[in-house]
């Protein structure tokens, strides 16, 4: 016996709200079933039940019936529950059905005669007052009723097998599940025939409305496709392989600019200045211009040393958490088939990297002369993660008031909350132990008593002109994979693309480094000696970017409707962007903190 299963309904089009399958009145299974689901799943809100779609295995089923609703028109409750299923086709509201793990598709032809999949199928469609078909409504001609919804009460699923007698093992597995929904309105109710004219629900609840179930089972023998490419049909049907080959050369080019105006400052520009500084008298000295000037400055600690510290001590912690999560998606270890598993290693990974970020938070307080350790490292356990997990439980109130089944139980949010203080917060405070144990990080250099006047800086040279320019580049580069990973939150697409995803990370890390070193050089070459900040916030400033297309994909892709929707995608998204601003602010500070090390200790200064 082959059991469907139904996931969460999602959204793809008008609203971020996701409800379960019984929350709508169809026919519900009588021995329903819930599987355990993993973290993953439980935040990303798939919940998976039973479905009353049963079928046994080859066993073909024709038109076979699985209930009838009625809705009498003057029973309060029916019309409620009329309402809410025209309001979920109104937002295009999907069914997500999976069958041995296997999505069940929907394909269809699109431009260019080739197949789209699409994972999920909608419960129905709408034509408007003014006769326009909106959404699944443009299938059919004869959806063309105003003021009418089309409710698909009909599905034929079609489960494809390989069987494997020919090759020496007994058995058969299944290789695609796909179905085609129909509005079929069933003259008799008690021995439908799946023929006829479609399933209207009138705009107006004027007379009582009464929908038939219905289903038809086939089953097809396929030997060409092996089990272990048995997603391939979805895969390649998803959009636009090419358009990410074109972003990663697009990428690449950016890189190569990057690299050669960096190779050059290094090999050709520093190498002068470094002869020369080390070959001209003290006295001559006094009258250059240049970074030379500066060295006595140069690592005089920065304000607010406390929240950089604590910054970057994050952004360690989310950097190498985001490094090894992407290496494991590209062996393939976290497949779209393994279910919520890039969420859950996500998730166990940076519980587990506290120690990374309590240490490297400690050693650079301590390198900024901060003594105030017991502040240090319970911002560092607590405000970041703090900020990001009031927002998510934000998020999830209003999910709770929305009724959504997406929003996360309590136990799991004090699940969450004791791998925090239980196991990230420790970890943290131990990797700060050993961080404040070890010495200050040695400076090439002495700092002067005084500090040094900063000369009138020319436009460019201004920090907010050099913070905005540092964001553009390493943000052209991310930006069509952006597109991709939105599609894959929001719209309820599959992302797969894992190892495009680690080559685009690892041009992100080259260009923030390369971009804020080019940029340091500037700064210190007009000499203006405040560069820590600068360079965290030089490459950070990628951030601001990401929001920024992020508020042009919610206008430009999805018709959003409703406050409670408009807010949980802000509310998520700047979830999104302040990591990003913490992981890339580390990248930019740490390439400019080698970098200055490296040019002050070639220089001779007396």
């Amino acid at each position: 016996m082959l059991v469907l299963g139904t996931e969460s309904m999602h959204i793809i089009a008008h609203s971020l709200s996701t409800n379960s399958f019984h929350s709508f009145d169809f026919c519900k299974d009588d021995n329903e079933r819930r599987p355990s689901e993993n973290l993953g799943q439980v935040l990303f809100g798939e919940r998976i039940e039973t479905s009353p779609y049963k079928f046994s295995f080859k066993k073909d089923e024709k038109c076979k019936k699985l209930c009838t609703k009625t809705y009498v028109k003057d029973k309060t409750e029916d019309k409620n529950m009329l309402d809410f299923l025209k309001r979920g086709m109104q937002l295009n509201y999907q069914h997500h059905w999976i069958v041995d793990n296997m999505p069940v598709t929907w394909c269809y032809d699109v431009e260019d005669s080739q197949k789209y999949c699409n994972p999920g199928f909608p419960i129905g469609c709408l034509v408007t007052t003014e006769g326009r078909a909106k959404d699944a409504c443009v299938i059919n001609s004869e959806f063309n009723k105003k003021n009418t919804f089309y409710i698909f009460n009909h599905v034929d699923i079609k489960l494809t097998y390989h069987n494997g007698e020919g090759e020496g093992w007994r058995g058969a597995r299944l290789v695609a599940a796909t179905l085609e929904p129909k509005s079929i309105n069933n003259a008799d109710a008690d021995k439908p025939t799946c023929e006829g004219p479609p399933m209207e629900v009138p705009g107006e609840f004027s007379s009582d409305v009464k929908i038939t179930y219905t289903y038809s089972v086939s089953f097809e023998e396929n030997n060409d496709i092996k089990w272990a490419s048995r997603w391939d049909y979805i895969l390649v049907s998803m959009p636009h392989t090419n358009i990410q080959w074109f972003s990663i050369m697009n990428s690449l080019v950016i890189v190569l600019f990057l690299s050669g105006m960096v190779a050059m400052i290094m090999l050709r520009t520093l190498h002068k200045d470094i002869a020369r500084y080390n070959q001209v008298d003290q006295e001559d000295a006094q009258e250059e211009s240049g970074w030379k000037q500066v060295h006595g400055d140069v690592f005089r600690p920065p304000r607010k040393g406390m929240l950089l510290s604590v910054f970057l001590g994050q952004g360690t912690q989310i950097f190498i958490m985001t490094f090894i999560t992407l290496f494991l998606a590209c062996l393939g270890f976290l497949s779209p088939a393994n279910r919520g598993a890039l969420m859950t290693c996500s998730v166990v990974l940076w519980v587990l990297l506290g120690t990374p970020a309590g240490y490297v938070s400690a050693r650079l307080y301590k390198t900024f002369g901060g003594e105030k350790w017991k502040t240090n490292v319970l911002l560092t356990a607590l405000l970041c993660p703090g900020i990001v997990f009031a927002d998510f439980f934000l998020m999830n109130l209003i999910l709770w008031v929305e009724g959504s089944s997406a929003a996360i139980p309590f136990g799991t949010l004090v699940a969450i909350l004791a791998l925090w203080f239980g196991i990230s917060v420790p970890l943290t405070f131990i990797g700060a132990y050993f961080g404040f144990k070890r010495p200050a990080i040695e400076q090439p250099v002495r700092t002067n008593q005084i500090p040094r006047q900063i000369p009138e800086q020319s436009f460019f040279t201004k920090p907010v002109p050099g913070i905005v320019m540092g964001g553009i580049l390493p943000f052209g580069c991310i930006f069509i994979q952006l597109f991709f990973i939105l599609n894959s939150i929001w719209s309820h697409q599959m992302y797969y693309m894992f190892g495009f995803l680690f080559l685009v990370f690892i041009i992100l890390l080259i260009t923030c480094s390369e971009a804020t070193i080019l940029l340091c050089y500037f700064h210190l070459c007009a000499e203006d000696y405040h560069w820590w900040w600068r360079s965290f916030l030089t490459s950070g400033f990628t951030a601001v970017y990401l929001f920024v297309y992020a508020v042009h994909y919610f206008f430009s892709k999805l018709q959003i409707v409703g406050a409670a929707s408009t807010i949980l995608y802000f509310g998520y998204t700047s979830i999104m962007v302040l990591i990003f601003f913490l992981f890339t602010g580390t990248i930019g500070f740490f390439a400019c903190f080698w970098f200055v090390n490296k040019i002050y200790s070639v220089v001779k200064v007396d």
